[in-house]
């Protein structure tokens, strides 16, 4: 059975964050999701953009730049 494509995938592509070249999942949310989470990761989404480029996307990173926000 073959891969579907993302219904929202155009959508998605206008606000997608990603800034990693040829990332198979631009733009599809929910895979992208999926394969951060399964590495203890967040998507480049969760970031700020300066953040997002040094592909650093551990929940530490994310509690170290969301927690200065108090």
């Amino acid at each position: 059975m073959g891969k579907k494509e993302c219904p929202n995938k155009q959508a998605n592509l206008k606000t997608c964050a990603c800034s990693y070249p040829g990332c198979p999942r631009k733009g599809m949310c929910c895979e992208c999701l999926h394969y951060h989470l399964s590495m203890d990761q967040l998507p480049g989404c969760c970031f700020p953009e300066d953040a997002e480029r040094t592909y650093d996307r551990s929940f530490r990173r994310f509690a170290e730049i969301h927690g200065k926000k108090k």
